[in-house]
């Protein structure tokens, strides 16, 4: 179905693939649609509970194919964004389910835009993300300039997108960017640890949390206090809260079905 991603479903599990390892899964207009595609077909999918995001090879995602980028004279980078990158992001985080992000290899500018819009990151010790768009003039884009500052501060996102600094596994994890970083031959083990969980979960309570933790960065508590009350009448008339309950008061595990 696709040409340059991978993508898989099995036992509430999408795996979603980068799958142009010969470029280090450089993005080209192609990828991002089918990107695109992938997010909305896994989110429509009522079997899916979990999206595991990664690349195939060596790398996760080098970022923009520059070879692809300087071949077209007639690119527009606010149109590139507008069309490729923005919507896509904004499926990501939008997207009512967990995405585990399984970073195998460098997470390089947009690559790495595209790891932080993700909700859990496990990391490779042996491998980094960057902000490497100053390194040809360019600045953030794909939503880094509003997920870096919010996990590191300010003064932290500055140094790290000013000077192109690679962030390597430990201090990606020390500095709140990802949530686990492992040897590389036990980056499997690791995310499996996640989508066990996530894929028996409440579904529909996570999809909602995930709204609430977007809507908290702007805004106060009053707004806040009134969005969590909308959300848990939403939350409330699900079918794993019923089974929730009865789980709880008949002292069992609960069977969450994600309806």
């Amino acid at each position: 179905m696709y040409e340059f991603i991978k993508y898989d479903t099995a036992d509430g599990v999408t795996t979603i693939t980068l799958n142009r390892p010969d470029v280090y899964n450089a993005l080209n207009d192609e990828i991002t649609y089918e990107l695109q595609d992938a997010f909305k077909k896994a989110t429509k999918d009522e079997t899916t509970r979990v999206v595991v995001f990664t690349g195939e090879g060596k790398a996760f995602c080098s970022g923009q194919d520059l070879k692809a980028a300087v071949g077209d004279q007639k690119r527009s980078f606010s149109a590139s964004l507008e069309k490729r990158y923005n919507p896509l992001i904004s499926l990501m985080r939008n997207m009512p389910k967990p995405i585990i992000c399984k970073i195998n290899g460098v997470a390089a500018g947009a690559g790495c835009s595209l790891a932080l819009a993700s909700d859990i990151l496990v990391i490779a010790e042996e491998t980094f993300l960057v902000e490497v768009f100053v390194n040809i003039g360019l600045v953030m884009d794909s939503g880094s300039s509003y997920f870096l500052p919010r996990l590191v501060g300010s003064s932290k996102a500055f140094e790290l997108a000013t000077m192109g600094s690679r962030i390597y596994g430990k201090e990606a994890v020390e500095l709140g960017i990802a949530n686990k970083s492992v040897p590389v031959a036990e980056l499997d083990k690791a995310v499996a640890v996640y989508t066990d969980y996530y894929k028996n979960a409440p579904t529909k309570a996570i999809g909602l949390m995930k709204k609430m933790l977007n809507k908290s960065g702007n805004s106060d508590l009053k707004a806040m206090l009134e969005y969590e009350k909308q959300c848990q009448e939403i939350a409330g008339a699900t079918h794993d809260y019923k089974e929730g309950v009865g789980a709880f008061l008949e002292k069992r595990k609960a069977e969450f079905t994600g309806k």
